[in-house]
């Protein structure tokens, strides 16, 4: 994580949107969720996330996405879209089945709003409960991803086992 990794956020209206520069990765995962769900709580039913200056996604935040879709999925209303993924990033979404669950699209619907830099994640606690539940987003999408985070899962739990 460098310090030129953010998360850009805008709102207008039920419709969020999401910039992410740099890297999308565990440190800036917890901030996106807990705005996602206050922005849920709010009203807004649809996200869009434009990848176009993001090089690349670990699968804690690709995880993050996951569950903000099915928070959305589970309200029965609204919408993940992805817009201007590098073929990096098209092929991370696609090798765990989430291009299912996200709208991926090439191009970007123009937000004109002011946009807001999210806050980094420094909680190590905070950060490992959302890793969590972004892993077990992942594998609620796509049931075939459990060989490839069982094992992070299982340190994960016990991890925040341990922290209470």
């Amino acid at each position: 994580m460098s310090a030129t990794d953010t998360v850009l956020v805008s709102c207008a209206d039920r419709t969020v949107w999401v910039r992410v520069q740099g890297k999308g990765s565990s440190t800036n995962s917890t901030a996106l969720r807990d705005f996602a769900k206050e922005m849920i709580h709010c009203g807004a039913r649809e996200f869009i996330v434009d990848l176009r200056n993001c090089q690349a996604m670990d699968s804690t935040f690709m995880g993050t996405l996951a569950g903000i879709s099915l928070w959305l999925r589970e309200m029965g209303e609204g919408c993940l879209s992805v817009v201007n993924p590098n073929e990096r990033n098209a092929e991370s979404l696609c090798s765990l089945g989430l291009e299912q669950l996200l709208n991926v699209r090439l191009s970007a619907i123009k937000n004109g709003g002011q946009a807001l830099t999210l806050p980094l994640e420094e909680d190590r606690t905070a950060r490992a409960e959302t890793m969590l539940e972004a892993h077990e987003a992942l594998i609620k999408t796509n049931p075939e991803n459990l060989p490839k985070f069982k094992d992070v899962i299982q340190y994960l739990e016990e991890k925040l086992h341990l922290s209470k």
